[in-house]
């Protein structure tokens, strides 16, 4: 991974969706390589009145206070034990103790995503990927000549540590993108940090031995444009999928939904509170806690009317990290996943395709 290589990723440029989707007429039908019949044939659970409190909603204010850390930290448990996946209400009075994403600095963020896919094609392909590499402009995860393809354009980054960076595929129009991908990457990230040491501590480990993992530890940004389509129930903006890190934050940019997760079989649509971040746990974290934390499944779908915006932040450990049940977790278990580097792990994960919860199938030690 320090070099950036890749083991599999397709050496042909894939069409920039935005721009198919801007050729296409309400009466045309997509390419065959965009269309999934299971977006259509999987069932959603329909979302009536508040039912879309039942997401827990974790205050990192509470989590802050000594007074109230307690209860809210038991909180955070049970969502991490039974959901995978929590609302992150992050109030202004975090912002004072310098542990919250201020507003200016997602603002920032939220315009310059927007700005840039508003450019005209070449400008965006001035940092399209290249072949063998996942950074830049492009998709992800395409594999195969084959292989069915998201409805999505994407943005992809390595913003941590900061030796990996690769400015070279930092868009420099609009002229603050750069700056305010930096601002915005190393809030989150103190964020993701300290939110990470809070599970560590529910799991029963050390602070030490967290911070050990989290020290020059790993931050990839994606971000997410999924055009309006005008067949949008025949295709998926992501594919269904977990992350591979330790913990994703989303934010949505525009108002236009779509993220959803599976839970009891069906898809869940997820109504993000304004404001909050949308956090998940990842694969490796489930590993690394020998299953107490399980991962979520999710994608997103797309709409017929307007184009959605999201960015999402991956927060893994240093690449030299083993990534395997904690010896604090096998006590009275056995382990139920293989351990390996953590480089290892990441570069065998970018070489497959993303097919639901099956690469972390692979993980577990019974296959």
């Amino acid at each position: 991974m320090a070099t950036g290589k890749l083991i599999g990723s397709l050496p042909v440029e894939v069409e920039s969706v935005q721009a198919l989707a801007a050729s296409l007429t309400t009466s045309d039908h997509i390419p065959t390589r965009y269309s999934r019949p299971e977006a259509e044939s999987e069932p959603v659970m329909i979302i009536t009145g508040d039912a879309e409190d039942d997401i827990p909603v974790i205050d990192f204010h509470k989590l802050l206070d000594p007074e109230l850390s307690d209860a809210e930290s038991s909180k955070l448990d049970l969502a991490c034990q039974n959901w995978g996946f929590f609302q992150f209400a992050v109030s202004s009075k975090m912002q004072l103790i310098n542990h919250g994403v201020s507003e200016e600095v997602i603002q920032k963020m939220m315009l310059v995503i927007e700005e840039f896919f508003k450019l005209p094609l070449d400008e965006k392909m001035l940092v399209k990927q290249r072949p063998g590499q996942l950074e830049g402009y492009g998709q992800m995860f395409v594999i195969s000549e084959e292989q069915k393809l998201d409805w999505a354009d994407i943005l992809y980054f390595c913003t941590s540590p900061l030796h990996l960076r690769k400015n070279g595929f930092w868009p420099t129009k609009p002229s603050t993108f750069r700056d305010a991908l930096d601002k915005y990457s190393m809030e989150v990230k103190k964020l993701s940090n300290c939110l990470l040491g809070f599970m560590a501590k529910n799991l029963g480990l050390a602070p030490a031995e967290m911070a050990r993992m989290l020290e020059n530890g790993t931050q990839y940004v994606r971000i997410n444009c999924y055009p309006p389509c005008p067949e949008d129930k025949k295709v998926l903006g992501v594919s269904p999928h977990s992350d591979a890190s330790f913990l994703t934050l989303l934010l949505q940019v525009n108002d236009v939904q779509g993220l959803q997760i599976r839970r009891n079989d069906k898809w869940f649509p997820v109504k993000p509170l304004p404001g909050a971040f949308v956090a998940n746990i990842a694969d490796a974290f489930e590993i690394l806690s020998n299953g107490k934390y399980k991962s979520i499944e999710h994608r997103a779908v797309t709409n017929t009317e307007k184009e959605r915006f999201s960015i999402a932040a991956f927060h893994g450990p240093n690449f030299n990290a083993i990534i395997g049940p904690h010896s604090e977790f096998v006590l009275e278990d056995e382990p139920l996943y293989k351990s390996l580097d953590y480089e290892s792990y990441m570069k065998l994960r970018y070489a497959s395709k993303l097919d639901g919860k099956n690469f972390l199938g692979r993980m577990k030690l019974n296959n």
